[in-house]
């Protein structure tokens, strides 16, 4: 099959590899219809997640058709077609059945890092991504989630990370009605964060980003309050919004390849000396009310990072963070496409066949040619 590889930090073609085949009782291959690039998959890309090695597949957002199952599976049948969660999960341990997914302890064991992925280095467990003709997805009778005949696959794909990201980053703001909530980042997780706390009650929310055609996009697609942090003082003008208190909450849509700071992004980003540049998470804190909440949904990379802890314990604050729990958003976010309230293919600006994902990386690293996502079609124009 050809299938997308990790050729050494800052590299990727699309290359032949082997078919994948069935391992264990519970797995199945997916035919991949459609697959995005993720904001997160230039953290590994670039050198920031440990133990990425050359010739894996990146990749942990698809939509495809079940081509083969194992002996063990139920749930799921040859013709199906699905949406994967980014996690791979067993459904059965202490975690899954509290519907903490991304805490799964059997597909990524001997360790406290989350739960196996796809696509995402050794560290979370090695497993071979989507980008790619075709993929082995373990447990697949547990982890898919069946697409509904009314919803195109499309519209189906962004629900496999980025939305039902920005829904929990939404969700662990403890929205009670008419908070102002600031979203540093429009990224798509930024962007479904945005329209998750409008949906929520939120009563304002300010959008921060540094590319003005991102905010534009934010301000078109969902009507909110926008600031471009190289033109301010973004926490002397949030706070000059806010009655000099801060914003109720913040979501830190970034996570370690934050810009700002040239002396995090030299430490973090260059030298691996910290877990990435931490500059959207103190900013969090700095704009955020003593006593409000701060949401960190962006992801970041190894242990140690140089936040701000002093002033986050004396403001008194709260922080939420997590990997998404995608499988238990899944059947509410398809209900929302289904009753017309979001289109969520409108976010995948950049489409294209398998061949042109090393060109879509760079165009969405570079953020190019008003990219903000980008789906790859590795079989061939979709016809869901």
């Amino acid at each position: 099959m050809q299938a997308l590889t990790y050729e050494g930090p800052w590299r990727v073609a699309v290359k032949e590899k082997p078919d994948p085949r069935i391992e264990h009782p519970q797995d199945g291959i997916v035919r991949v219809e459609a697959a995005a690039i993720c904001g997160s998959d230039f953290h590994i890309m670039h050198g920031m997640i440990p133990d990425t090695r050359v010739g894996s597949t990146f990749g942990h957002e698809f939509v495809g058709i079940v081509e083969e199952v194992g002996r063990g599976v139920t749930g799921v049948k040859r013709g199906d077609r699905v949406a994967l969660p980014f996690q791979i999960f067993c459904g059965s341990c202490y975690y899954c059945q509290r519907g903490l997914t991304a805490c799964c302890m059997n597909t990524n064991p001997g360790t406290d890092a989350a739960t196996g992925m796809y696509g995402y280095s050794h560290t979370m467990g090695g497993y071979d991504g989507g980008q790619a003709q075709y993929v082995r997805v373990p447990f697949i009778g547990v982890d898919a989630e069946h697409v509904p005949e009314d919803v195109s696959s499309l519209d189906a794909l962004p629900l496999t990370d980025a939305f039902p990201t920005g829904y929990q980053a939404a969700e662990m703001c403890n929205i009670r009605g008419g908070e102002t909530v600031l979203v540093l980042g429009c990224g798509p997780v930024g962007l479904f964060a945005m329209w998750s706390l409008w949906a929520m009650g939120a009563g304002r929310v300010i959008a921060v980003d540094h590319y003005d055609y991102k905010l534009e996009f934010a301000r078109r697609w969902l009507g909110v309050e926008t600031l471009n942090f190289r033109d301010v003082d973004l926490v002397t003008i949030v706070k000059g919004m806010t009655e000099n208190l801060g914003a109720d909450a913040t979501i830190d849509a970034v996570g370690a390849e934050a810009a700002g700071s040239p002396v995090h992004r030299a430490l973090g980003i260059y030298a691996k000396l910290e877990a990435g540049s931490p500059q959207a998470l103190n900013t969090a804190i700095h704009a955020t009310k003593k006593g409000g909440t701060i949401s960190v949904i962006g992801a970041y990379g190894p242990p140690f990072t140089g936040v701000d802890i002093g002033t986050f314990m004396n403001k008194a604050q709260t922080m939420r963070t997590g990997q998404a729990s995608v499988k238990r958003y899944m059947p509410l976010l398809f209900e929302h496409i289904q009753a017309g309230r979001i289109r969520p293919s409108d976010v995948l600006t950049h489409r294209g066949p398998l061949e042109k994902a090393p060109e879509f990386y760079h165009t969405m690293a570079q953020k190019k040619d008003g990219c903000i996502k980008c789906a790859l079609f590795p079989n061939g124009p979709i016809t869901h």
